[in-house]
């Protein structure tokens, strides 16, 4: 069985910058701009994937160090694989106090549920498991087991919030997972560390969610390579981030093959089997790492016209460029002078 983890290919190299001058006022000037060459950079395993940050200036360190501190803490808070995580014991408990990160994410996902029929839904973990992405022990559930999950577990009208007491209950047979919310939440989170650090040119890879602060220390935008979501092209093409987050899904993250025929983990909330809408990959551009995780799920569940549609009424929030089963790629309007490619690109209008 193939291993489908990819992660996107992120391009970033830092220029070199010549410095010259002999008086104090550029010997001042020389200072600054060799400190912003200075480069920090780690790496750590959290939320089941690896992780890559970066940082520019003489604060770097520091913000690194502070920001894998972070995901750590992130990490252990929502954790299905840890038993004291505050998911794992509200799955078991049904009701439970939590932090207001935890209030925070759930009610995000409780609003793109309604806004989008059900496309988003923290529900579907059951149906994960029965179908083996969440232990790697891959199989097919049967039609009354998955028509069972649906009608018993799944639906985010099964999850109450209740904001004052911070307490979140569960319906008896429901259970939950943020794994399509976390990482882009933890990038934003990162993304403010580094600020409050005094970084102002930084990048993260977290498991495929990049995030960039500001521009490259020479003062071009991060180039971020589109990656391709099958093999029949090398890349989707390249985008000039800066100061924001590009998240992108796809079937051929985690999946299986068996009697000739793929299953994706992408699961549409409505049939609780692998998506099966027209498009193979969704990218998602936005200043907010949180919501750009949750659409690039979302989306890709919709299908091209129905991604379309949305996009044209949240313009304000999110760019996005989608790639269909037959490799035709859509790129909204907002990003046509920041996104190239060698392929064929349609822009999506306003």
């Amino acid at each position: 069985m193939k291993n489908g983890l990819r992660k996107i290919i992120i391009f970033g190299l830092l220029c070199m910058l010549a410095v010259t001058g002999c008086s104090k006022t550029k010997a001042k000037n020389q200072t600054k701009k060799s400190d912003i060459k200075t480069e920090s950079s780690d790496d750590i395993f959290a939320m089941d994937t690896y992780m890559s940050l970066k940082a520019y200036g003489s604060h770097g360190k520091k913000a690194i160090k502070a920001a894998k501190e972070e995901i750590q803490r992130l990490d252990a808070l929502w954790s299905v694989g840890e038993s004291q995580s505050e998911i794992t014991r509200l799955n078991k408990e049904k009701k439970l106090k939590v932090s207001k990160e935890t209030v925070e994410l759930i009610k995000d996902s409780k609003k793109i549920w309604e806004e989008t029929n059900g496309a988003f839904d923290l529900t579907v973990y059951p149906l994960m498991e029965a179908w083996g992405f969440t232990t790697q022990k891959y199989r097919i559930p049967s039609e009354k087991e998955i028509k069972n999950y649906l009608k018993l577990s799944i639906g985010m009208n099964r999850v109450q919030v209740d904001e004052t007491s911070q307490t979140i209950t569960l319906d008896k047979n429901t259970k939950i997972d943020l794994g399509g919310i976390a990482k882009g939440y933890t990038s934003s989170q990162v993304a403010q560390i580094f600020k409050k650090n005094g970084v102002t040119s930084g990048m993260m890879s977290l498991g495929g969610n990049v995030q960039v602060i500001g521009k490259k220390p020479d003062g071009s935008r991060w180039k971020v390579g589109i990656q391709s979501p099958n093999d029949s092209m090398d890349m989707v093409g390249t985008y000039e981030a800066e100061d924001e987050g590009v998240i992108t899904s796809g079937g051929y993250e985690r999946y299986f093959e068996k009697n000739g025929k793929t299953y994706h983990h992408i699961l549409d909330p409505a049939t609780g089997k692998p998506s099966d809408s027209n498009l193979i990959s969704v990218t998602i551009i936005s200043s907010d790492g949180t919501s750009a995780d949750m659409l690039s799920t979302t989306l890709f569940v919709l299908g091209k016209d129905k991604a379309v549609s949305y996009w044209k009424k949240h313009q304000d929030k999110f760019q996005m460029i989608l790639v269909d089963k037959n490799n035709k790629i859509y790129a909204t309007q907002g990003i046509k002078d920041r996104f190239t490619s060698d392929y064929d690109v349609e822009i999506v209008e306003r």
